[in-house]
């Protein structure tokens, strides 16, 4: 047998000693992670390191009562030990009339499909090195680039195991690829740096090591001589790097432990227009090569693709069981865990779905507008919605990019800048949350 596999039949013990120990019911994830990882500055190596792990998390409950134990010690006796101690705690810890495990009506059973999301090919330390090399040579290569920051080159794996006593079992396994690399240009106060990187879950979907080289030097170099614009209100444009943060911001907003609680700018929002005309939010957590792909939820639900706006319209909290019972609604299988903690729920693969402007033709409808680039602070409330954030980029005037800007502020209401926003046709699938180049109308800009 497999080690995945050794993990899940050991958790499937540990939840029946559990229930022969006095727990109601039970249930365990385990986690067995490898990676590599390379760094190196101005063609020195700074790390090479492997790294091997594995770990384990069991939930007991009694009535409604629950406890979570986890450990790396996978022997029997510290296996024993730990479910003593979670049933001791179990039974000494408040109820929480929400708490529990899915019916065995709700789960999905052996019937989860199997996703394109491991890279079964472990790259050796050659490779990684060349990765990072061939990225950090290109860019310092690039005239006006004057040092480095570093380059980093990464492989990992996960191999993940869920099993309950309600009579699911499942395992799979995720892998990703990481190379990237950040330089400086211009000298002494007038220095500006930046970065570029790429992600993927197969090898051999990463961006060109020497494209990514030749990125970060350009915009680097682009960032030189930047300025302040004067305060003003107007259209501020996010650039791809950061326009998918918008959209973690309406996934937190809606994120159903804040509903439960009432403390979302979105609680009242169910089934009405929160974002302009024409936008779908989309949550795929079966997309192929998904950064962030899972066959089923971490309470062995059915997980499935689910327009969270559409047209606009705000159609779905993301919901786990608990958060689910206490709206009085299903779960929608977006329930995350790891080992040290209860699951809550979370999104997998989002998206924005493109527009019909190219992102030159958004631009070239601003007089006056800022366009984002990078972006700062943690100025963003989800109660009320006010977002105020550091910001970085360049000044548009007359439709086109004038100069770089920055140590400047902008700000609005998430409400209104959702109401506000066009997305451009540019979406690319780079992280694990993408979105296309979006524009805002009516944002605050502090500047001079």
């Amino acid at each position: 047998m497999s080690e995945e596999t050794d993990a899940l039949s050991l958790i499937q013990d540990l939840v029946d000693l559990a229930q022969k120990r006095g727990a109601d019911a039970a249930d365990a994830v385990a986690g067995l992670s490898t990676s590599v990882s390379h760094a190196q500055r101005l063609g020195k190596t700074e790390k090479l390191e492997r790294q091997e792990s594995r770990d384990l998390g069991l939930r007991v409950l009694i009535g409604k009562r629950q406890a979570i134990v986890s450990s790396n010690d996978w022997k029997r006796d510290g296996l024993d030990l730990l479910v003593d101690r979670a049933i001791a705690m179990a039974k000494a810890v408040p109820e929480d009339q929400y708490c529990g495990i899915a019916d065995p009506d709700q789960i999905v059973g052996d019937a989860y499909p199997a996703l394109d999301m491991c890279d079964e090919s472990e790259p050796d330390a050659e490779t990684l090195i060349e990765r990072a090399r061939a990225a950090e040579d290109t860019a310092l290569a690039v005239e006006g680039v004057s040092n480095s920051e570093g380059a980093e080159a990464s492989w990992g794996r996960s191999d993940i195991a869920l099993a309950a006593s309600n009579g699911f079992a499942g395992n799979y396994a995720i892998s990703r690829h990481d190379v990237g690399v950040s330089v400086l240009a211009g000298s002494g106060t007038a220095m500006e740096s930046d970065y570029d990187y790429s992600s993927a879950v197969f090898g051999d979907d990463l961006s060109d090591p020497e494209e990514l080289g030749r990125n970060a030097a350009d915009r680097a170099i682009k960032k030189l001589g930047a300025r302040k614009p004067p305060s003003a209100k107007l259209p501020v444009v996010f650039d791809p790097r950061v326009s998918g943060g918008l959209i973690r911001h309406l996934t937190s907003g809606i994120n159903g432990a804040a509903i439960a609680r009432g403390t979302s700018f979105l609680k009242d929002s169910m089934n009405q227009q929160v974002m302009s005309t024409g936008i779908t939010i989309v949550d795929d957590p079966h997309r192929a090569r998904g950064l962030a792909s899972k066959p089923f939820d971490a309470e062995g639900l059915a997980n499935k693709r689910r327009e969270l706006v559409a047209d606009g319209v705000l159609t779905t909290w993301v919901l786990d069981l608990r958060t689910g019972r206490q709206l009085d609604l299903p779960s929608t299988g977006h329930a995350s865990r790891g080992t040290g903690g209860p699951p809550s729920p979370s999104t997998t693969n989002l998206h924005l779905e493109p527009g019909t402007l190219s992102r030159d033709a958004l631009i070239a409808e601003i007089d006056q507008g800022f366009l984002v680039t990078s972006v700062m602070g943690m100025g963003v409330s989800m109660v009320t919605g006010d977002y105020s954030r550091g910001a970085s980029g360049f000044w548009i005037e007359n439709g086109e990019i004038a100069y770089p800007v920055n140590e400047v502020t902008i700000a609005g209401n998430l409400k209104d800048m959702f109401l506000n926003m066009t997305p451009a046709d540019d979406l690319e699938f780079k992280y694990s949350t993408n979105a296309p180049t979006i524009r805002i109308d009516g944002m605050t800009l502090a500047g001079t």
